[in-house]
């Protein structure tokens, strides 16, 4: 099996390649999949792609011409996939779930608590030599009532983590696991009254139709004021529009977010010295209340042996003729 690694970062291919104890044939690129960029995939079997990479339909007819017939993710996520399409032109696609939820769910923590206790600013007062505390007010987490949108993998940790901060922690998901609840007191309330009563939102949930801008004006306007919300899921969930309306309003209290909508093309990528064409993320980074990182909770030493490990278990069994267990 002769193999493709698009969005090939640095960091990661240390890993990859340890991971690659079966010898098989493997490139690295460090270009993105998209319409463009497909036809370097001739002659190969497979591919490895991101989060960041396009394989809709156009894509991925694209690659069937070019041969390939698997794909292995290298995320959790697969809404950058299209399955139906990918399942008529019968390649077979795997993610890599599970790879380290603590490394997600600590990283919401740290967002939260940057956000909160005003740390970015703080570093950019101290280094013009501003050490007033005026703009450095924050809040204490202990009691303070915390909703969590999603609690599976990842939401499960971030609410033993907020249990910790002696949170009163509340949550919605379609499946409430009683575990959570008998351990560490959750509630599990409708979406409608948890955006009513807390002081913290936290997403955890999948992209999907029924989550697509589920972060909308309607529901911050039914919000608690000043409440602080943290997104480590994916950057559509939230409507960007109705975010920086409500910053600025000061409805929000403030946002903290490792994802953007539109972050296809521009995270992982080094753009110093270019111009942002992005005036909604110009806006976010530029607000005091804002708290941006670019999509790098997964990037812990444990999370990136792990999906490697899980890409090249992927790509080994299918090697061999066999469906690997995180076959989509």
């Amino acid at each position: 099996m002769k193999i493709l690694i698009y969005s090939a970062k640095d960091f990661e291919i240390p890993y990859l390649k340890a991971a690659n104890t079966m010898g098989l044939e493997t490139v690295f690129t460090r270009d993105r999949l998209t319409t463009n960029t497909a036809m370097k995939s001739l002659g190969y079997d497979a591919i490895s792609i991101f989060s960041a990479d396009d394989a809709s339909t156009n894509v991925l007819e694209k690659l069937h011409d070019f041969g390939i017939r698997y794909i292995a993710l290298r995320s959790t996520g697969y809404d950058n996939v299209n399955l139906k399409t990918a399942a008529k032109f019968k390649i077979k696609v795997a993610n890599a779930p599970g790879y380290s939820p603590h490394a997600i769910a600590e990283h919401a923590i740290a967002l939260l608590l940057s956000l909160n206790r005003k740390i970015v600013r703080a570093r950019e007062q101290m280094k013009q030599q501003d050490f007033t505390l005026t703009n450095l007010v924050g809040f204490d987490l202990h009691r303070k009532k915390v909703g969590v949108l999603g609690t599976g993998a990842i939401g499960s940790v971030v609410v033993k983590l907020l249990h910790g901060f002696g949170c009163e922690i509340f949550a919605n998901d379609l499946k409430p696991n009683l575990d959570l609840h008998n351990k560490y007191g959750v509630t599990y309330l409708s979406k409608q009254e948890i955006q009513g009563i807390c002081d913290v939102l936290v997403i955890c949930l999948p992209l999907t139709s029924e989550t697509h801008h589920l972060i909308d004006t309607t529901v911050i306007d039914g919000m608690k004021d000043k409440a602080l919300v943290v997104n480590i899921a994916r950057g559509a969930i939230v409507e960007t529009t109705a975010v920086i309306d409500a910053l600025k309003t000061g409805k929000l209290g403030g946002y903290a977010s490792d994802v953007y909508d539109k972050e296809s093309g521009i995270y992982f990528y080094d753009r110093r010295g270019e111009k942002l064409n992005d005036p909604n993320l110009k806006q976010l980074m530029d607000n005091p209340n804002v708290v941006l990182t670019p999509h790098q909770a997964f990037a812990t030493e444990e999370a990136l042996a792990k999906i490697a490990e899980t890409t090249f278990y992927n790509l080994d069994t299918w090697s061999k003729g066999e469906t690997p267990d995180h076959q989509l």
